[in-house]
């Protein structure tokens, strides 16, 4: 699996948001986005994603062009800012309405998901009931489920207890070691460091620097 961005750049409203970026992820590798709030991180994973159309470049997907060849990524999953959950649900619920949208996702992934991340799928509280941490889980359980090809995954150990993050620092480098291609955003530099093969530190929507890191 290989995701290629060749050029990208994305204003809004007359604002120069990303400039110019040229960045290749390889499979069996977690890739740490590092920048202060506001430096063009979301925006990037938003436009792997295929949820953001670049105002210029390409971003391609084992060679499939991006809103040409392909609209969306064909085996992603991702949490992005504040995903829509529906608060009269269950959690389990919640996934298996939106794993029903997918062929290859069956209610055994789903309940295997929320337990990798250490959320019961037999608990019947409806989301509006959920503590943040545990919004934040299922958050991460969402992207997970059905092991996708690439995880993008945005500030994922916010909210978390000291325990909920090992965990998830358990799943990610589980993950990575079974070749998915995995990138984040954490504004906690040592989780960054400790999580990351490679840190890209963006700044007012540029690359300014790429750095190997040691692989846990």
């Amino acid at each position: 699996m290989e995701v290629e961005l060749k050029n990208i750049s994305k204003t809004i409203h007359k604002t120069p948001i990303l400039h110019d970026i040229n960045l290749k992820f390889h499979s069996g590798a977690i890739y740490g986005l590092k920048g202060k709030n506001g430096c063009g991180k979301t925006m990037l994973m938003r436009t792997i994603c295929g949820l953001m159309i670049p105002s210029a470049g390409t971003v391609s997907i084992n060679g499939k062009v991006l809103m040409k060849d392909i609209e969306f990524p064909e085996s992603i999953g991702a949490l992005i800012e504040n995903p829509a959950f529906l608060p009269q649900y269950t959690g389990y619920k919640n996934l298996c309405m939106l794993a029903s949208l997918r062929s290859d996702i069956d209610k055994e992934a789903v309940a295997e998901a929320m337990r990798r991340v250490q959320l019961d799928p037999e608990d019947k509280r409806v989301y509006r009931k959920y503590s943040l941490g545990m919004k934040q889980k299922l958050g991460i359980a969402n992207a997970i489920m059905g092991e996708p090809d690439i995880i993008v995954l945005d500030e994922p150990i916010n909210a978390l207890d000291e325990a909920s993050v090992e965990q998830v620092k358990k799943v990610l480098v589980d993950l990575r070691e079974r070749d998915h291609l995995i990138i984040i955003a954490c504004h906690d530099r040592e989780e960054l460091e400790y999580l990351s093969d490679e840190i890209i530190e963006i700044k007012d929507g540029t690359v300014v620097c790429k750095q190997k890191e040691g692989v846990a």
